[in-house]
């Protein structure tokens, strides 16, 4: 049986097919949660499916709150994914090859004031930002926002790569750089990475210094 977010499952394709689906909509993650539980311990073996990473941002954690919330003991597995920020570097090129934070803009779980004050701390500790959710229809300022904090601290010309569709047939990836960033088209199907002081561009790969002696 398969339980999941109906576009999720709609990329799955005939890996589910001839399954049992359990689909809802968008922000139904503690309910496919329940709806889980008293299948596995009727016997049956549930996927409860997310895009990327099921451990980053995705329903591995609230999958485990409901069953301490509930006092449930049910075998549960998570199983590894690829979360976008890697699939996005690898589009882009190299530019998590230092110390880098992901931070997603969206704010109905995390408080603004939250999300404002790592990224103040990213951007002081000259750390590549991944930014996930960096803009929907209904939260179109955050993106802009997270701009001027970085250029706080990083110059305008601090190379950016954003790739949307990530992963899957749609993908596109394009470069450009921190004063222009938000110009583009970016929605919430973008993942957004941020180089610090020590990233370039070079034949059209974005990546950042390892630190290796070249000389």
């Amino acid at each position: 049986m398969v339980i999941g977010y109906q576009r999720y499952i709609d990329l799955l394709g005939p890996l589910v097919a001839g399954k049992e689906i359990i689909s809802s909509a968008m922000g139904g993650e503690l309910g496919r949660a329940k709806a889980a539980i008293p299948l596995v311990k009727a016997g049956k073996t549930v996927a409860v499916v997310s895009s990327g990473d099921a451990g980053i941002y995705g329903c591995a954690g609230p999958a485990i709150e409901t069953l301490r919330a509930e006092g449930e003991l049910v075998p549960l597995e998570v199983i590894p994914g690829v979360t976008a920020a890697s699939l996005a570097a690898a589009a882009l090129g190299a530019p998590l090859m230092n110390d880098f934070a992901v931070i997603s803009l969206s704010d109905l779980l995390t408080p603004w004031e939250t999300i404002e004050k790592r990224l103040q701390a990213v951007a002081a500790a000259d750390m590549v930002l991944v930014i996930y959710n960096p803009k929907s229809q209904g939260r179109d300022w955050q993106l802009g926002c997270a701009r001027e904090i970085l250029l706080q601290y990083r110059p305008a010309s601090t190379p950016v790569g954003i790739v949307r569709e990530v992963g899957r047939p749609e993908e596109k990836a394009w470069l450009t750089d921190l004063k222009h960033l938000g110009r583009e088209e970016v929605d919430m199907l973008c993942t957004v990475i941020v180089g610090n002081t020590q990233s370039f561009v070079y034949n059209g790969f974005f990546v950042t210094k390892r630190g290796y002696s070249l000389t």
